[in-house]
């Protein structure tokens, strides 16, 4: 795990080093362990190291013998033992054990397509002086953020957006992004909150060569596979056994790991496949509140007592309201999920013990595990056509929709946005899944936009915030293709959401923790918004100092706060992007005149 950067000078001049030096900076936060920079003048990779693979011998840049190409990555690749054993079978030289060294070997042996032999997280960065290209490769579902700009000037990547403003990009709000920020309570990729500033879309590259105009090309697509019928033990053997594999593939490390455990299924099911392939225990890690309708406690020392685990867990303040602006630093996009908070404090947690933790992410997205599933499948109407399902399943998942936002923008910002993109993007991924079933289709678009653009985000940010690495087995890539093989009826049935997933696993984690009433892992803000929020949400969104006020009617925006805070409606999630717009706002556009930004982006 590490944070990636890079420069690739257009001018004529040389790449400016203390660019470079302050990109590195900027992330320094995703590398303590070490920092490196290839440069041939111009052109320039740099990585800030997390040590958790060959810790003495695996710093980056990676540069071949010849010196004609070299490699920075940010992610792991699980399966780097196995493509090593095969490039050294076809006399291929590995001088360490590192993962990032195969990579090199890899691409120099196999080829620009080496990438689709990986099993990992990963966004990696390759030069080839030999054909003056940069390729930028991103992981099969983003687990690994990368993201790039483009000008007159030159080509500029990163881990994190943060760096490509560090390399003295100006900061500019893209107003259709955050038109679909208050579709989707996140930013979708391919967008970003910055104008000119994109988000590689995962499973794709991205190529430049010298002289030529940038390319970005698809290397691997989860709808290219149909649904199968088999029998329900068959389904069962197959999870199971790709389950088991995927975790212990994830325990490569030659640094101390562990686990959160929540005592939720995907948690629970991760730790036991742990527990079966380690001879020693465990470390789990989970935090709890003071308030029961939010703690899980209770259920993660019940998990952590069935398999032995090394169970740290602490009580904590649910109140982390202090924490929102540090944690939106740490995104570079307002994000309305405020699960985010907890996430940090936990991650805070772990690194204390561990630099690595095995995660439950990615589980309800394969097996129809959010109750929105039930309920949205529960009321669709009998012969309801297409184009029907398409539009409520958005209306389903949407923040605001286009009704609502007319009523929110001031005319000067309705005006520069397309009220249709939303619809758009989501129809691009529904016609990729056309053959699947309606609710793997509904599974597909969160696989494509909530996960890479929210809650992959989530566990990759937080953790590096604090030094720890998350890794995700659930969504090894043999799972991910396992699963959009399964038909709709063994993920939800008669109400029951990730059927097949809760059977399987109940023999090993219990009935009880197996079929246990899903609990979020998030804070009461909609209450502190009704009392002692309710003057700070006030002041931020219609105070003299708002800068969302120049784009939102701070009419519609009282309306929000008076009715929430009268409990004649709820409107917490909408108060909430909206705080989390302005605090991003005042953070990242810029200290000179960040009000007249905004006004004069809308």
């Amino acid at each position: 795990m590490c944070g990636i950067s890079g420069y690739w000078s257009f001018s004529g001049r040389s790449v400016p080093i203390d660019r470079i030096a302050a990109m590195s900076r900027s992330q320094g936060h995703r590398g303590p362990d070490g920092d490196g920079v290839y440069c041939n003048g111009r052109v320039a990779l740099a990585n800030q190291r997390l040590a958790i693979i060959d810790v003495e011998r695996g710093d980056q840049p990676f540069v071949s013998d010849d010196g004609c190409v070299a490699v920075v990555q940010n992610g792991e690749i699980f399966n780097y033992i196995e493509l090593a054993r095969e490039l050294r079978a076809q006399g291929v030289r590995i001088d360490t054990h590192s993962d990032t060294e195969v990579l090199l070997r890899a691409y120099l042996h196999w080829g620009a397509d080496f990438v689709s032999r990986l099993n990992g997280m990963f966004a990696i960065a390759i030069w080839d002086n030999r054909d003056r290209t940069l390729r930028l490769y991103r992981d099969r579902i983003g687990v690994k953020p990368l993201f790039y700009t483009q000008s007159a000037e030159g080509f500029v990547f990163a881990s994190e957006i943060k760096a490509i403003l560090a390399a003295g990009i100006e900061p500019q709000l893209d107003l259709q992004a955050l038109d679909l920020f208050l579709t989707f309570n996140y930013v979708p990729p391919p967008y970003t909150a910055f104008a000119g500033i994109q988000h590689l879309p995962p499973g794709c590259m991205a190529e430049l060569r010298a002289g030529e105009d940038l390319r970005i090309k698809r290397w691997w697509s989860l709808t290219q596979r149909d649904l199968a019928e088999r029998s329900e033990a068959a389904w069962t053997g197959e999870f199971l056994d790709l389950f088991e594999d995927a975790v212990r593939l994830r325990l490569r490390s030659d640094v101390p790991f562990g686990a959160f455990l929540s005592g939720g299924v995907d948690s629970t099911s991760v730790v036991g496949f742990m527990a079966r392939n380690m001879d020693r225990p465990v470390r789990t890690f989970s935090i709890g509140f003071d308030d029961p309708r939010f703690d899980e406690t209770a259920s993660a020392r019940l998990a952590a007592q069935r398999f032995g685990t090394d169970h740290i867990a602490e009580i904590v303040e649910s109140d982390m309201v202090s924490q929102w602006p540090n944690v939106i630093w740490h995104l570079d996009q307002p994000h309305g999920d405020v699960s985010f908070m907890p996430t940090r404090r936990v991650s805070e947690l772990a690194s204390r013990h561990v630099k690595v933790v095995l995660t439950g992410d990615g589980g309800d997205e394969l097996f129809a595990g959010y109750d929105k599933y039930r309920s949205f499948f529960a009321s669709r109407p009998e012969n309801e056509n297409e184009g029907e399902f398409r539009a409520a399943y958005l209306n389903n998942i949407s923040l605001f929709n286009a009704a609502e936002k007319r009523r929110l923008y001031l005319p000067a910002f309705a005006q520069k946005v397309d009220e249709n993109a939303a619809r758009d993007l989501v129809a691009g991924h529904f016609d990729d899944s056309r053959h699947w079933d309606r609710l793997n289709q509904a599974l597909n678009i969160d696989m494509q936009l909530l996960l890479p653009g929210n809650n992959l985000v989530k566990p990759d940010r937080m953790g590096m915030a604090v030094g720890v690495e998350a890794r995700t087995p659930m969504l090894d890539y043999r799972m991910m293709e396992f699963a959009f093989t399964m038909p709709e009826g063994f993920k939800l049935r008669d109400g029951e959401t990730k059927y097949l997933f809760k059977k399987a696993v109940a023999p090993m984690i219990g009935a009880d923790l197996a079929y246990r009433k899903k609990q979020m892992f998030t804070v009461p803000i909609g209450e502190w918004f009704k009392d002692r929020l309710a003057t700070a949400a006030r002041e931020t969104l219609l105070g003299q100092n708002s800068l969302t006020r120049n784009i939102f009617d701070p009419t519609v925006m009282a309306s929000y706060l008076d009715a929430h805070i009268a409990g004649t409606e709820n409107r917490t999630r909408e108060i909430r992007a909206l705080m989390a717009i302005e605090i991003w706002a005042r953070q990242f556009l810029g200290e000179a005149k960040p009000q007249k930004k905004l006004s004069d982006a809308a």
